[in-house]
Formats: C-alpha cells, structure tokens, sequence
C-alpha cells in the first residue's frame, strides 16, 4: 500500500518527546524521517532505569521509522551538510524557546527566503507572544499552570501529574496535523508555511470543558479521584479484588446498576433520580455504591452489569494490558529487528487506512 506521506522528506532537529513523537508520527505514515542529534544524542537516550539491552524504553518508543545523522549546528562543517540536506527537504521540525533557532541561523524567516516550499515546524513552550514566552516549559510544568493537577485529585489529598506525557504527546499530534495541513496548503500556493504548536495551548486545550464550567459558574472545577466533575456515578469503586470502573452515565443506565444493586428504592429517591440530583449528593450515593461493590469481585459485577448494557472495566496494571487479547488481536503492537534487541516491539499508530496499520518498518536510529 502507498501511504499518504510517501516521497515526503522530514528533517528533524528535536529532542525529548513532544518533536520526536510528531515526526514519528509522520514516519508511520510513510514520510523519510531524517532524526539530527547532537554530538551527546537526544537526552532522550539517557531515560531510565529501565533500560532494554542498553537503550531508553522512552527513545525507543518515541524514534522508529527514522534514520540518524549526528551533527553540532554550531560547528560550521555540520551547518553546511544541513543546508545540504535542507535542499529537498519538505518539512524541517525545531524545537526551543523562542529566538534559539535564530541564534543558529536557522530561523523560519532566514529559512524561507532560501527554501519557500519548505514547511517549518516548531515545537515551543508558550508560542511566540505573551509574558512567559521566554520561559522554558515541560509536561509537568503545564499541568501545574493550567489547572490539569487541580482536576486530577482526590480530594483532600495532593494534586497529581497524569502519569503520561499528555502535554508532550498532544501537543506532538497538533503540531503533525499542523504538518498536514501545510502539506495540502502547499499543493494549492507552492509555498510554504510556519507552524508553531505550544506546549502551554495543548494544555488549555485539554481543559476546554473545565474552562467552560467555570465561565457557566464562576467556581473553580475540583478533582474527583477516577470521577468526574459533572456525571455520577462514572468512576472507580472498590471491588472484593481491586477496582472496577462503572460508567452509568445517564437516568436509564442509573436505574439499572439500582436494580443490580439490588436498591430500587434509589429510583424513586429525588436525591438521585435525576443525574443532576446525584451530582449535587454524589458523597452518600458514591458510598452506598462502594458497600455493595465491595461484596464482590470485578468478574462477577462485570457479568451482571454487562447483562443490562452498563459499561464497566476492572483498573488494569499495565503488565494486565501487555497480556490482554484485546491488545494482542488489535495489531497495534508490531515487532521489527533490532540489532540488540531480540524481542523488540513497539506501539503503532492508532488508526487504519482501509483497515491496514502504517507500518513501523524502521528501528529507532542507534
């Protein structure tokens, strides 16, 4: 099959994740990824323990479908065989504070005027205005500032960082769909274009419907644990062995998991018949809930709950994921040779195209 990206070159100048996972992104989908490291290699190789026969579990995942060059841009030589390979270039990745390109000469302005196909895309903490544009920004760091930490609590206890790189890897897909989109524009004007993707927007972006309930209220939304803010009950309750999500999300499923519950009496009950009642008590429900969850285990509340159409699904280590049938029969795990891994494997990416998987048909360069 023809992917939708071949005969597109990429020449990558990022590191860490957020400029890696886009250009691997462009990879699977058949563009010619050239990945620049500097003299040291990207940071990323040195994340761990754990490391897979010598390498970074992190610069594995986020580097397939590519090849390697090393180069130190400050070293005159090495600029001249990236001008080189700039010549043909149709997508060139960056990624820093604002004005680091500059610095180098190799800027979006400076580039444009040698190369006006060439489609230049930046990854940046805060974008190119505002106050905080020269501070640098990392995933945890934008969690904190707008407001994710605040919302994925327990209350009473402290705020936590969602344990992936949420802001990295979304603002990695904003910036790859950035890409395409210039693509197809260039096919219209024969020019190219700048894109720049922020960490701190991705952020904001994900807290679209966080935002809007505090305009609609005037009050901060708070953290509910595996809850949510606006729909009861729909999170995780205690089970005889461990936790079991359970997803009632309207009145009729509510008046189901009340029968299996064996509390009819909640169907009637006006603190509860509507899901904007159970909002407002959700603390007794929630407790009700978790007593007679807690009588057994996640297999057999699913078996009842599946039988009425409530949508439920046991809180998994990623050790249960890695083992699962689903994750086996879905074919998004690929296996390729490594030189010195002899079981590696990798997550593609998570869609098809007329029911075929991008391949991943490269290891990460070495």
């Amino acid at each position: 099959m023809k992917w939708p990206l071949d005969g597109v070159k990429v020449v990558d100048l990022t590191q860490n994740v957020a400029g890696p996972f886009a250009s691997s992104i462009l990879a699977d989908l058949g563009a010619d990824v050239i990945k620049i490291e500097p003299p040291q290699g990207d940071a990323t190789r040195t994340w761990g323990p754990p490391f897979w026969s010598g390498e970074s579990p992190a610069f594995l995942a986020l580097n397939r479908n590519k090849r390697g060059v090393r180069l130190d841009l400050k070293q005159s030589a090495d600029k001249t065989r990236l001008a080189s390979l700039l010549s043909d270039t149709d997508v060139l990745l960056v990624s820093g504070r604002p004005g680091a390109m500059q610095r180098l000469g190799l800027g979006f302005d400076t580039l444009h005027t040698h190369y006006p196909r060439l489609i230049y895309g930046e990854v940046t903490p805060f974008g190119q205005s505002g106050p905080l544009k020269d501070r640098p920004g990392y995933d945890p760091l934008m969690q904190a500032m707008v407001g994710i930490m605040s919302v994925n609590t327990v209350p009473g206890e402290e705020p936590s960082r969602v344990g992936v790189s949420i802001i990295d890897m979304g603002c990695a897909q904003w910036l790859a769909i950035g890409v395409l989109s210039a693509l197809r524009a260039r096919d219209l004007s024969g020019e190219g274009m700048r894109v720049t993707a922020s960490l701190f927007d991705t952020a904001v972006g994900w807290m679209t419907y966080h935002l809007a309930s505090y305009w609609a209220s005037g009050i901060s939304p708070r953290g509910w644990g595996s809850g949510t803010a606006m729909i009861v009950p729909y999170q995780a309750f205690p089970v005889s062995d461990g936790w079991l999500v359970i997803a009632a999300g309207n009145d009729r499923l509510f008046r189901e998991l009340a029968r299996v519950l064996d509390r009819p009496e909640w169907i009637t009950d006006e603190r509860y018949s509507t899901n904007a009642a159970r909002v407002r008590n959700r603390e007794p429900l929630i407790q009700s809930i978790a007593e007679r969850t807690r009588t057994r285990t996640h297999w057999e509340w699913q078996v009842v709950l599946d039988a009425v159409g409530i949508p439920s699904a046991p809180v998994q280590t990623v050790e249960d994921v890695a083992r699962s049938e689903q994750l086996k029969t879905s074919g998004i795990i690929q296996q390729l040779t490594h030189n010195r891994i002899s079981d590696f494997r990798a997550v593609g990416l998570p869609l098809t195209m007329n029911g075929i998987r991008p391949a991943i048909r490269k290891p990460p360069p070495e």
